[in-house]
């Protein structure tokens, strides 16, 4: 990841966690193009059509401003697999065994591409969350529909002129 991802990256996961440790479940784009713009949205994780509609937002925004990167950011709970991940919004519920709650991020830019992460976070007795440091994925991964920043990219990426235009 460049220097510049990994600024955008902090800048809205800072943001994110803010907005966790107040009890409020957002989704956070950032785009950097000719300028900088900031999107939230706390339907997205309602349902997946809410999901879908705030990328695509997303995606024309990033058009419109010509966007070198981005970064989009949302809260989930993770249960991890021997193959797989699956993932459910947060709630006030306490987590069942083998959850644990994340940041899930993409981030794209034109020269570096696209990486994959979470940070990870645990709560105090009281319910305050802690968070971790924003982990980057190494390993080979094929992200789901479902993956945030999927919609977002393909979008983007079915823009993109084809060889030979």
């Amino acid at each position: 990841m460049n220097d510049d991802l990994v600024a955008l990256l902090f800048d809205v996961v800072e943001r994110l966690e803010q907005h966790i440790q107040t009890g409020e479940y957002v989704a956070i784009a950032a785009l950097e193009g000719e300028r900088t713009l900031l999107l939230s949205d706390y339907d997205y994780l309602r349902d997946q059509d809410a999901a879908v509609a705030f990328e695509q937002q997303a995606a024309a925004h990033a058009r419109r401003i010509g966007a070198i990167r981005w970064v989009l950011a949302v809260p989930q709970v993770w249960v991890i697999g021997e193959r797989d991940v699956a993932t459910r919004a947060p709630s006030s519920h306490p987590l069942r065994p083998g959850e644990q709650e994340a940041i899930t991020w993409m981030g794209f830019d034109q020269e570096g591409g696209i990486d994959y992460g979470r940070v990870p976070y645990t709560r105090r007795p009281d319910g305050e969350p802690v968070f971790g440091e924003p982990e980057v994925f190494t390993v080979p991964l094929t992200p789901g529909d479902l993956m945030p920043g999927n919609t977002l990219l393909r979008t983007l990426m079915d823009d993109e002129p084809s060889a030979g235009d």
